[in-house]
């Protein structure tokens, strides 16, 4: 990992662009118990302190990393970025808001300089209420992180993971917004930051910042699916939620049609990346309504070509999901055919988004059986 210099580090001694404010905008308990001697000691140079303090919050920014950037891989990337930049910068830090609103503002910079170094990364340009998979860069992320808990020392882990915040749908949608409306609808929707650090942050007015979130939920509103128009936070994975993945693991496990068809919406889609499900273009394709995707599955499920599924329980995005593995005529092992997410509405299948097997090794799934 390269590093260099940006929003996140500057001459030392300068105020750069990580200064603080006097009001902490993420005033919770968790960073009301934030632990000010481990605080002082990382900041005089301690290295197990800081190691102490990038464990509590390396989850919680690992996501933030990942709702800007829409790529699991990416946000590994930059939240280590985010720590060494915080390492280099450490003695910048006065203490006026907490470490963790710190943090926070380094990472959203890293970031930014992330984009602005990657231009074809910067937004999605396309047609209204694009799929997930239309996303070339959107990775899945998987639920065994996304785990509530406590950190090491006791304290409430903060990550905020409001369900419609964290979902494919979501993710694809925000990717439409330049990367400046996406940081501030982040702050400001997802992480409920006040308007006036949003602009401390920012570099940017009071005035600005509320113009770019207005831009940005007109966006939003745009490429969402209606039904995810008024996302807010809700419970972990309902019981009809998990009975639809069951009965899709086993139908397609059977190769039954039938049921698959019975599952699916009407107006279900179905969107695949490149590598994804036997779909070896070098663009994402996707294909809407239920007759449709079953005349697109039926070759590998019931053709001359068929093959043997064997499918694994996952979730991903706080959505249920499938590790797809494939096994032909006269194979003994099975090979992996991609992960299927899910998003189910009313007890029915509304959309498929299939991804590249090279993203089980995230889920802890094996690429061969």
């Amino acid at each position: 990992m390269q590093t260099q210099t940006g929003r996140g580090i500057g001459p030392a001694g300068a105020a750069g662009h990580d200064t603080e404010v006097s009001a902490d905008p993420m005033d919770t308990e968790s960073t009301r118990t934030e632990d000010a001697a481990v605080v002082a000691a990382a900041r005089a140079g301690d290295e197990a302190a800081f190691a102490r303090l990038v464990r509590r919050y390396e989850r919680e920014l690992h996501v933030h990393c990942y709702r800007m950037l829409a790529s699991y891989e990416d946000a590994e990337d930059l939240t280590q970025e985010t720590f060494l930049r915080a390492w280099t910068r450490r003695d910048t830090f006065q203490g006026r808001a907490t470490f963790r609103a710190w943090l926070y503002r380094i990472a959203t910079n890293a970031c930014l300089d992330f984009l602005e170094r990657s231009p074809t990364r910067r937004q999605v340009a396309g047609v209204a209420q694009a799929p997930p998979a239309a996303v070339a860069w959107l990775r899945p992320y998987p639920d065994r992180l996304l785990t509530g808990g406590t950190s090491e020392d006791g304290a409430p882990d903060a990550v905020v993971l409001a369900k419609e915040t964290i979902e494919l749908a979501f993710l694809a949608a925000i990717q439409h917004l330049p990367p400046r409306q996406r940081a501030a609808l982040i702050l400001r929707d997802v992480l409920g930051w006040p308007a006036e650090a949003t602009g401390t942050l920012l570099e940017s007015t009071v005035a600005s910042v509320n113009s770019a979130l207005q831009r940005a939920r007109a966006t939003l509103r745009r490429h969402l699916p209606p039904r995810r128009l008024d996302w807010a936070p809700s419970g972990d994975p309902s019981a009809a939620e998990r009975a639809v993945l069951q009965r899709y693991l086993a139908a397609t496990e059977r190769c039954d049609m039938a049921e698959l068809a019975a599952l699916l919406r009407a107006d279900a889609r179905c969107g695949q990346q490149p590598g994804a499900g036997g779909h070896f273009g070098a663009h994402p394709v996707w294909y809407q309504g239920r007759d449709t995707i079953i005349t697109a599955w039926s070759p590998a499920l019931d053709g001359a070509d068929a093959v043997e599924f064997r499918c694994v329980e996952t979730w991903a995005n706080r959505q249920p999901a499938a590790a797809v593995y494939v096994r032909a005529p006269g194979e003994t092992r099975w090979h992996a055919f991609g992960l299927d997410v899910l998003r189910i509405e009313e007890g029915q299948v509304a959309e498929v988004t299939a991804f590249h097997p090279d993203v089980l090794p995230a889920f802890d799934l094996p690429m061969t059986m």
